[in-house]
């Protein structure tokens, strides 16, 4: 198989959506399974991260065990939101080359609706690999458009993550990996990333 290039956006999508998964503790992810939205204890206000890389998100919420990321979303957003988001985005880190100056990157953060990390995706082992896989960081105007505008579809992948989990703990890896989500790589263009890729 081809491995990735070093930072790709690799995303289960299709033509008009994009999926990317977040863990809340139950009283969050539970409501929002059921209504298709967040309730009205999350706040827009502050920084939400969301994650293309489902392999990321367990290793976050170490499959949904870790205490408040119990519960593990799907949330398939428009593909023109997820455009939005990058084309608003700033790195988190200033890279010397990219941005013209540590000034100019900082007051770019300060005033970016959205952030981009590059974090090493991970195996089923939850052990970094050598490639990249991008973390969206939402606040603001952007968090504000996630819950309102970019929704199509929340699901709970709770159950899937802990299959999964108990496949690799048998030492059955091959039926793991039959159950991760197809992720490929996302067309997202050299105009969407020129700003983002160090």
């Amino acid at each position: 198989m081809e491995e990735p290039h070093r930072r790709e956006i690799r995303a289960l999508h299709t033509t008009s959506t994009l999926t990317v998964y977040q863990a809340y503790r139950p009283e969050i992810g539970l409501p929002a399974i059921r209504d298709g939205r967040f309730p009205a204890a999350w706040k827009p206000g502050r920084m939400t991260w969301i994650k293309p890389s489902f392999m990321w998100m367990m290793y976050r919420s170490g499959w949904g065990t870790k205490e408040g990321q119990e519960t593990v979303l799907a949330v398939e957003i428009t593909r023109d939101g997820f455009d939005w988001a990058l084309r608003h985005a700033c790195l988190s880190s200033y890279v010397r080359g990219l941005h013209p100056d540590r000034g100019t990157w900082q007051r770019e953060l300060k005033r970016a609706p959205a952030r981009v990390q590059w974090d090493p995706e991970r195996d089923l082992h939850l052990r970094p690999l050598p490639y990249r896989s991008l973390q969206l960081g939402l606040s603001g105007e952007a968090s504000s458009r996630y819950a309102d505008e970019w929704i199509v579809s929340i699901s709970d992948v709770t159950p899937l993550a802990h299959e999964i989990h108990g496949l690799v703990k048998d030492g059955r890896l091959d039926a793991a990996t039959r159950l991760l989500p197809q992720e490929q790589g996302y067309p997202a263009g050299a105009e969407l990333l020129a700003h983002l890729s160090p």
